[in-house]
């Protein structure tokens, strides 16, 4: 099978495929089956041919092979993007797999199925293995008491100062909530004096158990997994980087990669191309442009960005996004901003010249 044309895949003007419904649902498992084969020695442009077609075909069939297609992407990491967006605003039973479990979607893709769709989409969204703060704060406000409980019960929901008081004000009338804020790890002390001061007497019995652990220097369950899902390892393996390489030294080979084109990226939120470009921009290898942009500790990435001069405006705009949305408060990012406004050009290029020594060598 080759891909030098669309319809070499799909001949969507074939009288067979036109009024034929069973056809039609075979054609998309079956297109939707290789896919799921073949996705990692795929092309750049071979993912646009797929999703163009997977695409066209969801638009014809059933639910019931809608549902068979987004539970086969759902776990794909470069799975055609506007398939995947397309199937995760139709039925629950269609999108629940994706907006639980898609890395495909992107923050502003949830965000407006959050304000747009039902309240079952909001539920499974809020079973997602990690949320930043803005989308804990909307889905606390727009959905449910189950979406509200699933969030507090979530150790990968990244709740806001505000977000945890409202789930507090919300939990006076309701102990499951109680109870599931109780177990979190990241409860600030103020909120765990306001929530034994509303818990019932068997869920602040709890709560003094675990304070009286905390104690004895046990670290919780949920402490753990914390650190786990923050590590370097897990956001490295959360975006389809090798996509976006493509896409950006497409871009790159017509040299229209500027400051401007980063920052663009940022503000779409499209961390991986964004990392690409920053590589391109600033003439350092792709695998160090994504260890430094995954890193809790941003030393790395700041001395690159000021050996090219990168301004306030497009930094700030790359610290809101990817694992930085998750990993840094906004007091970080203003204590950073501040450290960069201080930082010196002229040693910055020096230091980042002298870590791309061995990489240029052995390039």
């Amino acid at each position: 099978m080759t891909f030098g044309r669309r319809t070499e895949l799909v001949d969507f003007n074939s009288s067979d495929l036109a009024n034929n419904k069973e056809r039609q649902a075979e054609l998309a498992q079956h297109v939707t089956l290789l896919f799921s084969r073949v996705w990692e020695r795929c092309s750049q442009e071979q993912i646009e041919v797929y999703d163009q077609v997977l695409l066209q075909l969801s638009a014809l069939v059933e639910m019931k092979v809608r549902i068979y297609m987004a539970q086969t992407l759902a776990s794909i990491r470069r799975a055609p993007e506007q398939t995947v967006r397309a199937l995760s605003a139709q039925e629950i039973e269609v999108a629940e797999p994706l907006l639980a479990q898609s890395t495909c979607l992107r923050e502003s893709d949830l965000l407006s199925i959050t304000e747009s769709c039902g309240d079952d989409h909001r539920f499974a969204i809020a079973g997602r293995e990690i949320l930043s703060e803005a989308l804990c704060d909307a889905l606390i406000c727009e959905g449910s008491l189950a979406v509200q409980r699933r969030l507090a019960a979530n150790e990968g929901a990244l709740l806001s100062h505000d977000g945890m008081d409202r789930l507090l004000n919300i939990a006076e009338e309701d102990e499951l909530l109680q109870s599931s804020l109780g177990e979190r790890a990241d409860l600030a002390e103020i909120h765990i004096d306001r929530l034994i001061d509303i818990a019932t007497s068997e869920v602040r019995a709890r709560l003094i158990e675990k304070g009286q652990e905390s104690n004895t220097g046990q670290i919780s369950r949920a402490a753990r997994v914390a650190a786990q899902r923050l590590s370097n390892e897990f956001w490295l393996g959360r975006f389809d980087f090798e996509t976006a390489e493509g896409r950006v030294l497409e871009i790159a080979r017509k040299g229209r990669i500027t400051e401007h084109t980063i920052r663009q990226m940022a503000e779409e939120d499209r961390f991986p191309e964004a990392v690409a470009a920053m590589a391109v921009f600033a003439g350092v290898g792709m695998q160090e442009a994504r260890h430094w942009m995954v890193r809790q500790d941003v030393e790395p990435f700041l001395i690159m960005c000021k050996a090219v001069g990168l301004n306030m405006m497009t930094l700030q705009a790359l610290l809101k996004i990817g694992p930085w949305r998750f990993r840094l408060s906004n007091v970080e990012r203003e204590v950073i901003l501040g450290s960069y406004q201080k930082m010196e050009g002229n040693k910055a290029r020096a230091s980042l010249n002298k870590w791309l020594e061995p990489w240029v060598m052995n390039s």
